[in-house]
This record gives structure tokens, C-alpha cells and sequence, in this order.
């Protein structure tokens, strides 16, 4: 088979994000974060942009840079404070950034149901609380829920351990997170990659993103991040 989802350089990899374009980033903070791609993005100069992510910016760069060149129109994030990071917090204050405040659970779930086609689903998180305002509620089984509806993003930006040129995924330990949910629940998925691996190579029982799922790879000059090693 001769697919090969390999691109030379960050431009090829993140071709066709352009403005008000909604991204999928994955990332607990550093562990699992795509920095590689995000950096290009900014240097793309693309603006009014929607952010999924865990968090609000993290460790002062990546995503922050993002916000602090105020080319972020809104964040869909579970955590909005983080250490080391104040860029997003003063943006909201100044009424600059608009946040959709989802709980951790609630919007892993969002995602992972925007990937396997799933319509909405009922939650009792954040019933009776301002998350909940607006929203459809109803008694199951004797306990108030809240109905939440999935995410879909034009673009997923994960980062992964290892890859082959199909585009099979595998990731390092708490890198993982957010990765294969978003692989699944964006028009086109962006992985940047520590390692290419020949297929032939690759375990098939540890593949966690099928290639199926995956449109581009970059690889990452120098592997491996510190951040990931330890």
C-alpha cells in the first residue's frame, strides 16, 4: 500500500487552518501537547479561532502565545486557570476572550461522542448549577440530568509518541489524554510525532489511533521532549 501521510514541515502539516477555523488541542497541560503545531499556527497568523483544549494555556507558552497575540476568539476548556500562565485570565477579565466553561468529564465525553457520531447525551454533572442554565434537563431513573451535545472541531492538532506513515498512533504514558478522543472528532487530524516507525513495526495490539483517523504526520526534530522523558 503506498498511503503515506508524512509532511515535510510544519506549513504542510497545519495547510488549510485558516480564520474562525474551530481546533481540537490536545495536551493535560505540557504532557501531550502539540507544540510544534501550535508555534506554527501562530506564525501562520490566522485569527478568530475557537480553542478545545483541557486548559486555558499552560506553562506560559504554546496555546498562551496564542492568546496573548489575541488570535483566540473563544475557549472550550475545563480548566481555565494554570500555572504559570496569566494571559488567558487577563484577556477574560478585559472581556477579550470568550470561555465555555465544561467539566473535565463532561467535555471528554463532548469529544468522544462528537467522534462516534453520538447526537447528545444526558449527565447529572453541573445540574442545578450556571453550567446548567439553558439547557434541557430531565429525571432518569430518579436522577436529574442535564442534556450536553458533542463537539466536532475542523481541525485536531494531537500529539503522539510513535507513528507509521498510515497514520497508526501510539502515545507515552500521560501524553495520551486528550489525543485519540479528538483524533476521532475533527474533520482533519493534525499528529505531531516523536518517532516514525515502519509499519511493519508497529504492534497492532498497542495502536491506539487507527490510521483511519489521522490525515498528516510531522515528525518532530529531536523526538522525544524532555517534558516526555521524564
Amino acid at each position: 500500500m503506498s498511503i503515506d501521510k508524512v509532511v515535510a514541515s510544519v506549513g504542510e502539516a497545519i495547510a488549510g487552518i485558516g480564520d474562525g477555523a474551530t481546533l481540537m488541542v490536545s495536551g493535560f497541560g505540557p504532557p501531550g501537547q502539540p507544540t510544534e503545531l501550535i508555534d506554527g499556527v501562530l506564525e501562520s497568523g490566522v485569527g478568530d479561532l475557537t480553542i478545545i483544549n483541557n486548559n486555558a494555556g499552560a506553562g506560559g507558552r504554546a496555546i498562551s502565545d496564542l492568546f496573548a497575540a489575541k488570535r483566540v476568539r473563544k475557549v472550550i476548556c475545563s480548566f481555565p486557570k494554570a500555572i504559570g500562565s496569566t494571559v488567558f485570565d487577563d484577556l477574560y477579565r478585559a472581556g477579550e476572550i470568550e470561555l465555555e466553561l465544561v467539566p473535565q468529564g463532561t467535555l471528554a465525553e463532548r469529544i468522544r461522542a462528537g467522534g462516534a457520531g453520538i447526537k447528545g447525551f444526558f449527565t447529572p454533572t453541573a445540574y442545578e448549577t450556571e453550567l446548567a442554565e439553558g439547557k434541557e434537563t430531565r429525571v432518569i431513573d430518579g436522577t436529574p440530568c442535564v442534556l450536553e451535545m458533542p463537539l466536532h472541531a475542523d481541525f485536531a492538532l494531537v500529539r503522539a509518541d510513535t507513528g507509521d506513515r498510515y497514520g497508526n498512533l501510539t502515545y507515552r504514558k500521560t501524553g495520551r489524554n486528550y489525543g485519540p478522543l479528538m483524533a476521532a472528532a475533527a474533520d482533519v487530524t493534525i499528529a505531531e510525532i516523536a518517532h516514525l516507525a515502519d509499519p511493519d513495526d508497529m504492534d497492532a495490539e498497542t495502536i491506539v489511533t487507527p490510521g483511519i483517523y489521522t490525515d498528516r504526520l510531522f515528525v518532530v526534530d529531536g523526538g522525544t521532549t524532555e517534558q516526555e522523558k521524564s
